[in-house]
């Protein structure tokens, strides 16, 4: 299952094509024998490459104009995790969060040093033009005119898209999460959300479910939200489709939190749930790619 975006989203059809392309690519890597963590680097990285979404190519822009990505990934089998947060010119950041996650030692590697050790590892760099598109740059000056922080995703934004995200279900029953994200419309230069953070934007256990979210990234810190939609099918035994629900009421119930997540448990359950007026998701099951943008 995997996730564009959740919020006011005025044209969600332009999204449905990309959606069912990448899902089903991840799909057929599964039934090919991938490992989960193989099959939500895939997605993510093609999430990533397309300038729809607001992760790698076409990420928003902070307040200085730069383009700074987060990423993080984390497997259900062993509970290892990688994440990268502030780093820019990593074509693809969740190819960065692996390998941090299979090689650093550290769970979480930011800026110069996330960067040097992509450098080490010999991953693709892409030149800020790359990442800039005509839209972002709109996007970043109307913000400034209105002096205003906002998700990509907002009412008030002109394009309405938003973090990437995927999790998986392989054939040994082994679950994964991964997520990606360029932030949010003219935020502070430093300012790091909840898709690098384990527990808060990704989390995977293989005794629950793997679980990613997207929206308002400081309400999904506060409420470790990631973490507590995994304990919910854990500990109170809950199903897929509840768990995503109770997390989200429990994210508006606290802090009036904005935003959704996609979910599948250790029975390969998918489910999805937000508190915005629409969410991006795509899910395939049962040898059938379903699109829900509503």
């Amino acid at each position: 299952m995997i996730h564009g975006g959740a919020g006011a989203i005025r044209d969600p059809s332009r999204y449905e094509a990309s959606l069912r392309a990448i899902v089903e690519s991840g799909a057929s890597l599964l039934s090919q024998g991938s490992s989960a963590l193989d099959a939500v680097t895939h997605c993510v990285a093609l999430l990533e490459d397309d300038p729809l979404f607001n992760a790698g190519r076409g990420a928003v822009l902070n307040a200085e104009g730069e383009v700074l990505c987060d990423a993080s990934i984390m497997d259900g089998r062993t509970l290892r995790a990688g994440a990268a947060a502030a780093i820019r010119g990593v074509r693809n950041p969740v190819r960065l969060a692996y390998e941090i996650m299979q090689r650093s030692g550290p769970v979480l590697l930011v800026g110069e040093g996330a960067e040097r050790f992509a450098r080490e590892r010999r991953l693709a760099f892409e030149s800020e033009d790359y990442f800039k598109t005509q839209e972002r740059i709109a996007q970043l000056a109307k913000a400034k005119r209105r002096r205003e922080i906002a998700l990509d995703h907002s009412e008030a934004a002109e394009a309405k898209l938003g973090t990437v995200g995927a999790v998986a279900r392989d054939r040994h029953g082994d679950l994964a999460a991964a997520t990606s994200t360029g932030g949010v419309v003219n935020q502070r230069a430093g300012r790091v959300g909840d898709s690098p953070i384990i527990g808060a934007g990704t989390f995977a256990d293989n005794a629950s479910c793997a679980v990613s979210c997207t929206g308002v990234g400081e309400d999904f810190i506060r409420t470790s939200l990631a973490c507590t939609a995994s304990f919910f099918v854990e500990f109170r035994a809950m199903p897929a489709e509840e768990a995503a629900r109770e997390a989200i009421r429990h994210l508006v119930a606290k802090v009036n939190g904005q935003g959704g997540l996609i979910l599948v448990d250790r029975q390969g359950r998918c489910a999805r749930a937000h508190s915005t007026p629409r969410m991006l998701t795509a899910a395939y099951v049962g040898g059938v790619a379903r699109v829900d943008t509503p």
